[in-house]
């Protein structure tokens, strides 16, 4: 009986403390909260609230079980006690409530937002809306004004140029650019081609190849030394236009009187260049495929010897020369990224110092993998013995050039722009 009464008089102890110090906990919390002002920031009310369920939780932290002196057995406490210490412990796992955060968009682009943003416009910029025309195959792409009609990719639509009436193909629908992107004043689409437009194309090249082969046998009659490489008719037939080549100026005014006699039509001779000649006839490039020119360039671009040297290309003319004599148009595709890779990279005669303390000479550089060959000079008289030994670009410091100067410097009076010939007519050959 006295053990049963010892701790029935323990557990009620125990309890009336628990009370005591929730008690005591809820008034200092009251008094705190009223020194200070009040917070009407959502994110902040509720951190504290979580802050002050966390610290009653803790500092209430039930002990389930309790030891009776001399190793006793564990009893239990009180039902009512057990379930607030629950209840203050089940407070632990309560979630804050998220805090509205605003954050800024990286300014990063993904490939499909960067075509879309290309042609951005400026708010107040005028802007107007295009079709883009194609007239050849590879040709270049000419701005008009759609007016209230609707195109899309591959409509053929009827257009007036410098030459009269003319049929392109549709290569992008109606698209609203800024002014700067376009020269006014726009030409405007008279309308979508018919069936019987696009038979009237197909009947005029057939009787252009006819055409060429007559102006063939009048030019060797009149004893010209030139080449021709195409024949066009306009789309209403009115004028026949030639295209040739040769090395200089010809005298062809008899020969233009007696073709306008043949065809009476209106005829147009137009000298071309040897680069034209190839984008017109076409060919396979020593790489097995077609001529960039006749198949995808819609445009020839400057080439220089220097654009060979700084990729490592052996300057070997038979090499780096296309089918037309010239330097071949690919020699510019890569030369943006080699530039780039150039900038820190030491040359082919460079004066270097190693990482290790050693002297050499640059002998071969490779720009793609970084690396250089450097012969290293170790003699007292400063001669160069037969030790070669590779390095990369970051274990080299560049002390000078042979000459006092960089070879890229040496290559200015090499640099030979790949335009020829005559000007260009400014129409499309293709």
């Amino acid at each position: 009986m006295n053990n049963n009464a010892n701790e029935e008089t323990r557990n009620e102890e125990i309890k009336n403390k628990i009370l005591n110090n929730l008690k005591n906990l809820k008034e200092k919390k009251q008094s705190k909260e009223k020194q200070k002002p009040d917070n009407n920031n959502k994110n902040n009310r509720a951190s504290k609230q979580n802050n002050n369920l966390r610290d009653k939780a803790n500092k209430a932290k039930p002990k389930p079980e309790i030891k009776e002196k001399g190793g006793g057995k564990f009893n239990k406490l009180d039902k009512s006690i057990q379930d607030r210490l629950s209840k203050l412990g089940g407070a632990k796992n309560i979630k804050p409530e998220a805090p509205e955060i605003f954050e800024e968009p990286e300014n990063k682009l993904s490939y499909d937002d960067f075509i879309k943003s290309y042609n951005i416009i400026e708010a107040g910029e005028d802007k107007h809306e295009i079709v883009g025309v194609r007239f050849k195959p590879v040709g270049k792409i000419y701005f008009f004004n759609p007016g209230f009609i609707k195109f899309k990719t591959g409509d053929k639509v009827l257009v007036e140029t410098l030459r009269g009436l003319e049929l392109g193909s549709v290569v992008f629908g109606n698209k609203l650019v800024s002014s700067k992107k376009v020269v006014l004043p726009l030409k405007p689409i008279l309308r979508r081609a018919s069936e019987t437009d696009v038979t009237r194309v197909e009947h005029n090249k057939k009787i252009s190849a006819e055409a060429l082969r007559i102006a063939e046998e009048r030019i060797r009659a009149h004893g010209l030394r030139m080449k021709l490489i195409d024949a066009e008719y306009t789309f209403d037939g009115s004028k026949l236009i030639y295209y040739f080549t040769h090395e200089g100026r010809v005298d062809f005014r008899e020969l233009v009187k007696d073709l306008a006699g043949v065809f009476k039509v209106r005829i147009e001779l137009r000298q071309i260049g040897i680069r034209d000649q190839t984008k017109v006839m076409g060919g396979l490039s020593v790489c097995g495929r077609a001529f960039c020119c006749s198949s995808f360039l819609p445009d020839f671009e400057q080439v220089t010897i220097k654009m060979a040297k700084d990729q490592n290309i052996s300057l070997n003319s038979a090499k780096i020369s296309g089918a037309c004599g010239r330097l071949m148009c690919c020699l510019k595709y890569e030369h943006e990224t080699y530039e780039q890779l150039n900038k820190d990279m030491p040359r082919q005669g460079a004066f270097v110092e190693t990482d290790e303390g050693e002297r050499g000479i640059v002998i071969e550089s490779n720009t793609l993998t970084g690396t250089c060959r450097v012969k290293i000079t170790r003699s007292a008289n400063n001669q160069a013995d037969n030790l070669i030994k590779p390095y990369a670009k970051s274990q080299l410091k560049v002390t000078g050039y042979a000459g006092g100067s960089a070879p890229e410097d040496n290559l200015a009076a090499l640099d030979v722009i790949v335009e020829d010939g005559p000007a260009q007519s400014g129409i499309d050959l293709i």
